[in-house]
């Protein structure tokens, strides 16, 4: 379910080669893993605040092999850039990851965050110039119905 649910990420954020991604609370490597299977030209950060997590993801890198991932244990204020695409799944609100991450982003015109999300969003978005991909459009089941994929512009 989390596999298919970080992949719904893929189908909305830009995949261009090259693209610097950071994954913003990424706990056990989600989005970010699946992701940087999915899209092996695009670099990504996972970052957690939890060293254990942070070694966790490390081991399952090392383990596929995967040389597109960095794992940083950093809280993602701290975190300097450059990056293109924010990713995110369930780790806060969105005008508290916008201010976590504005001081990071490229001079990519369309850089955006992209963050899974769930139930009634319209207090947390209100002022907030955003939009919403409702994830049962792709994926059948009732854990889906109230998920979205929720694309903030960085500027």
């Amino acid at each position: 379910r989390h596999i298919m649910h970080s992949l719904c990420l893929g189908g909305i954020m830009p995949h261009r080669p090259g693209l610097l991604v950071l994954d913003v609370g990424t706990g056990g490597g989600f989005p970010g893993i699946p992701l940087a299977i999915a899209f092996p030209n695009i670099h990504f950060t996972l970052v957690d605040s939890i060293g254990k997590k942070i070694k966790v993801v490390q081991a399952i890198v090392d383990a596929l092999g995967l040389t597109n991932v960095t794992a940083l244990h950093a809280r993602a204020e701290s975190v300097q850039g450059p990056f293109d695409v924010v990713v995110t799944r369930a780790v806060a609100s969105a005008a508290t990851l916008r201010s976590w991450v504005r001081h990071g982003w490229s001079k990519n015109p369309n850089a955006a965050i992209y963050a899974l999300k769930g139930g009634d969003l319209h207090e947390e978005l209100s002022g907030i110039k955003a939009k919403l991909f409702p994830i049962s459009d792709v994926l059948s089941g009732e854990f889906y119905e109230t998920k979205y994929v929720v694309r903030i512009p960085a500027k």
